[in-house]
C-alpha cells in the first residue's frame, strides 16, 4: 500500500531519486509503471542482508524457511523527458509478493527543491532560487514551513500547490491534509495568504513593489499533521492557466479559446488542439498562447459539434436560446445570481438525459439544473450526482420523461448564486438511450501460484435496459487465461477468475474488462450495447469503512506463492432444485508457517455489506450449515448454499470459492480454486441440460 513518494515531483527533462513509501512489504521491488508517456522509473537496488539462517525445530524433524526481508521504504529513479506533458501520473511498484497500490507522482517544469533540515521558523527557511518546484511534507502536528526568496520589484508571482488533491488515491491514508499558505515580507507581514482554490489546495498570485528577501509559509489550516503529507508548491513567473471558455471542445478540432487564469493579459486567448481519439470525457491539454506552451487545464471533449451559449440575455424562460437535441453546450455563469436557459422541443413520454461537467473539468461552478414548462413551473431538479460509488458536485439528469407535447427549458445556475470567469460548463442534452455501465470492485488481481485470483464486477442498468451481461478480457498477458461469467439478469454482480499456468514468470499486466448484451427495442429491433468496466481501488475510510475511488488502468499480476498454495473445491458443479441444499467441501493447503486465521465464503463483503456477490437471484449461504472459519492449522471446511423455493432457473452461473486472509481491518486477500458453477433448475421435473455451455472463456 503505497502511502507517499519524496520528494513529489520530477522535473521534465531530469532524473531524480526518490524515496517511495509504504505500509507492508515492498521488498524485492523490480519494476515500476508509470502511466501516460514520457517518464519511467527504475528501482534502485538496495544492498542485500544476509539470508537468515534456518532455525531448527525442537524435534527435528521440521525446518521452519527463512523469514523474507521486510522493506518499507524504496528509491526509485523517475526520468521525465523533456517533452513530458507536466501534470500527475499514476505509478505502481511491483514486487515479488505482489503490485501496489496507486502512488502519484508530479511532472513540473521548474526544478525541485526539497525541503531540508527544521525550517520551522522564517529564520531556518530553506532559501529557494526561483523559479522552483518547492517539496516538502507536513510531517507533525503545528509543523510549519518557511521558504525565503528574492524578487525584483514589479514581479509577479503565482504560488501553485498540489497536496490535498493527490490524497484520494491514497490506499490507506485515512486523515488528509487542508494546506493554507501565506506571503511574508522581513518583518513577518502577512501580504497575501490563500487556503481553498482547487478544491482543497490554495492558488496564490501576487505583485512585489518592493525588491527584497521574502517568505512562503506552508501549513495545515487546522495545524495538524501526518508524516506522509506531502506537498508541491510551483512557484513561478508565467501565467497559470485555471480553465478556458468554451470549456468544450469536438474531438479532432483546433479552438481558439479564452484563457482564465492569474498572470494572464487582460482578454488573453490561445489554442487547445484535441486528438481525434480522444474521448467524450474531460481530457487534460496543453494551451498554447502564441509561441509558448502555457500548463496543462481539463477541456471537455464533446463527440458531436459543439453550440456556444448566446451572448443574448436568457434570463427568462421565454429568452432561453433554443436547441436541437441532442446538443452540447458549451456556456458559463458570468456573473453572480445568472442563470443560464435553453428551450428545446419534446414529445409526450420522450425520455431525455441532461448532464452537466464543471467541478470535474477544474470549473469553479457548483451546478443546479432545473427543468421548466413552458409557464415557468418547475418540473425536477438536480444538484449533486453520484457516478457508481463517487460523489462530484456536477449535476444529472437521466431518463426524464416529458409529460406533454411542446416546449420546455433546462437551467443552469450556481448553487450558491456565484458567477465569473471560471464558472465553466459543459451541458450535454440528450434523448434517452438504454445502456448500462461496469465498474471492477478492486484495479488489479493477484495470482499467486497455483491458486486463482477473483474480480467482481457490478452493472448499473439504465434507461429500460434489464438484461444479462456477458463478461471478457481484452489483453490477457501470457500465460494467463481468464473464466469470464456474466450479470445475470436479476442480479447487479458477475465475476471473472484468473489463473497463471505453471512456469509463467512473475509480471503485471494491463487489461481491459468488457461487458456484452442485447437489448431488444420497443419496435422488437435487438441492439447490441457494450461497456468497459472502470477500475476502482478500495479505500481504508476513518472508523473502518471500505470506500471506492477511480484510477486509470486495472492489472493482472503473477507473484510468488503467498499464505495459500491451493485451494480446493468439491463439487465445482452443482445443480440445485427449488428449495434444496447443497454443500461445498472447501480444503486448502497453507504456506509454510502460516498459521493465522482464513474465512471461505462465495460472497465478498465488508461488515456484512455485500461489495460483490454473483449467486444467482434466491441462492443464499446458510451460514448455520456452514463451517467458513478455519483457526491455526485448520485446511477443510465446508459452506451449504440453498435455493428458495421460488428460485429462478439458472444454467452454470460462475461463482467464485474464496479463501480470504485479513490484511487489516478492511482489505482482505482472496485465493480461488477452479471455478464453480450454479445451476438451478426449474421448478418441477426437469433434469439439467447436460449440453449447457460454461461461461465465456477468453
Amino acid at each position: 500500500m503505497l502511502m507517499d513518494v519524496a520528494p513529489l515531483a520530477v522535473q521534465a527533462g531530469a532524473n531524480a531519486d526518490h524515496v517511495v513509501t509504504a505500509r507492508y512489504n515492498l521488498y524485492g521491488t523490480y519494476q515500476v509503471i508509470v502511466d501516460g508517456e514520457g517518464v519511467t522509473g527504475e528501482p534502485i537496488a538496495e544492498p542485500k542482508k544476509d539470508d537468515p539462517k534456518k532455525v531448527e525445530a525442537k524435534d527435528a524433524k521440521t525446518t521452519e524457511p527463512p523469514k523474507k526481508e521486510e522493506r518499507i521504504a524504496q528509491r526509485v529513479r523517475f526520468t521525465a523527458r523533456a517533452d513530458a506533458q507536466p501534470g500527475v501520473r499514476e505509478f505502481r511498484l511491483v514486487t515479488p509478493q505482489g503490485l501496489s497500490t496507486v502512488g502519484q507522482l508530479l511532472v513540473v517544469r521548474d526544478p525541485v527543491v526539497a525541503e531540508s533540515g527544521k525550517n520551522d521558523t522564517p529564520e531556518a527557511a530553506n532559501v529557494v532560487k526561483l523559479p522552483a518546484a518547492v517539496c516538502g511534507a507536513v510531517e507533525a502536528a503545528e509543523d510549519v514551513d518557511y521558504f525565503k526568496f528574492t524578487v525584483e520589484a514589479g514581479k509577479t508571482l503565482v504560488f501553485h500547490v498540489r497536496s490535498a488533491r493527490l490524497e484520494d488515491k491514497i490506499h490507506d491514508l485515512q486523515t488528509h491534509v487542508d494546506p493554507i499558505i501565506a506571503l511574508k515580507n522581513s518583518a513577518g507581514v502577512v501580504l497575501a495568504a490563500n487556503d481553498n482554490f482547487f478544491f482543497g489546495d490554495p492558488l496564490l498570485s501576487y505583485t512585489f513593489k518592493t525588491a527584497g528577501d521574502y517568505f512562503l509559509e506552508v501549513r495545515d489550516v487546522r495545524y495538524q499533521g501526518n508524516k506522509y503529507w506531502q506537498y508541491c508548491v510551483e512557484i513561478n513567473d508565467r501565467p497559470l492557466v485555471a480553465t478556458v471558455m468554451p470549456a468544450v471542445v469536438k474531438a479532432g478540432t483546433k479552438a481558439t479559446v479564452e484563457l482564465v487564469g492569474m498572470n494572464l493579459p487582460v482578454g488573453a486567448r490561445g489554442e487547445v488542439e484535441v486528438p481525434a481519439d480522444a474521448k467524450p470525457s474531460p481530457r487534460w491539454l496543453v494551451p498554447r498562447m502564441g509561441d509558448a506552451s502555457l500548463n496543462p487545464v481539463p477541456v471537455i471533449v464533446a463527440a458531436a459539434n459543439v453550440v456556444n451559449e448566446s451572448t443574448a440575455a436568457k434570463s427568462t424562460p421565454e429568452a432561453a436560446q433554443d436547441v436541437a437535441v441532442p446538443a452540447i453546450i458549451a456556456g458559463r455563469i458570468d456573473v453572480p445570481s445568472e442563470a443560464d436557459r435553453y428551450a428545446f422541443a419534446a414529445k409526450k413520454g420522450e425520455l431525455f438525459t441532461f448532464e452537466v461537467c464543471a467541478r470535474r473539468a477544474q470549473s469553479n461552478l457548483d451546478s443546479i439544473l432545473s427543468v421548466y414548462d413552458e409557464k415557468g413551473k418547475r418540473l425536477v431538479e438536480s444538484d449533486d450526482v453520484q457516478i457508481h460509488r463517487w460523489s462530484t458536485s456536477d449535476s444529472f439528469l437521466e431518463g426524464w420523461a416529458a409529460p406533454a407535447d411542446g416546449k420546455y427549458v433546462v437551467e443552469v445556475r450556481d448553487l450558491h448564486s456565484r458567477g465569473g470567469a471560471g464558472f465553466t460548463y459543459g451541458l450535454k442534452i440528450t434523448r434517452a438511450e438504454p445502456y448500462f455501465l461496469l465498474h471492477a470492485d478492486m484495479d488489479k488481481v493477484l495470482l499467486p501460484g497455483q491458486v486463482g485470483g477473483q474480480v467482481f464486477v457490478r452493472c448499473v442498468r439504465k434507461n429500460g435496459f434489464t438484461g444479462e451481461v456477458q463478461l471478457s478480457v481484452e489483453g490477457l498477458p501470457t500465460g494467463v487465461r481468464a473464466e469470464c461469467g456474466r450479470i445475470l439478469e436479476a442480479g447487479m454482480d458477475g465475476t471473472i477468475l484468473f489463473y497463471a499456468e505453471p512456469g509463467t514468470r512473475l509480471s503485471a499486466g494491463e487489461v481491459r474488462i468488457v461487458g456484452t448484451a442485447v437489448h431488444k427495442g420497443v419496435d422488437g429491433k435487438e441492439i447490441k450495447l457494450t461497456a468497459t468496466a472502470a477500475p476502482w481501488q478500495e479505500i481504508y475510510q476513518p472508523g473502518g469503512g471500505r470506500g471506492h475511488f477511480p484510477v486509470d488502468r486495472f492489472f493482472v499480476n503473477v507473484c510468488e506463492p503467498l499464505d495459500i498454495v491451493k485451494v480446493k473445491v468439491s463439487p465445482t458443479d452443482v445443480v440445485l432444485k427449488p428449495g434444496e441444499s447443497k454443500k461445498l467441501e472447501i480444503t486448502i493447503e497453507r504456506a509454510p508457517g502460516f498459521d493465522k486465521n482464513i474465512t471461505l465464503d462465495l460472497i465478498y463483503k465488508h461488515l456484512a455489506s455485500p461489495f460483490g456477490n454473483s449467486l444467482p437471484a434466491g441462492v443464499t449461504i446458510d451460514d448455520k450449515q456452514s463451517k467458513t472459519l478455519l483457526t491455526a492449522k485448520e485446511t477443510s471446511g465446508h459452506i451449504t448454499i440453498t435455493a428458495a423455493k421460488d428460485a429462478k432457473p439458472v444454467e452454470k452461473q460462475l461463482v467464485p470459492a474464496m479463501a480470504q486472509v485479513a490484511i487489516n481491518f478492511v482489505m482482505k486477500m482472496s485465493y480461488c480454486g477452479e471455478p464453480l458453477r450454479v445451476t438451478v433448475l426449474p421448478d418441477g421435473p426437469a433434469k439439467p441440460d447436460d449440453t449447457a455451455k460454461p461461461a465465456a472463456k477468453k
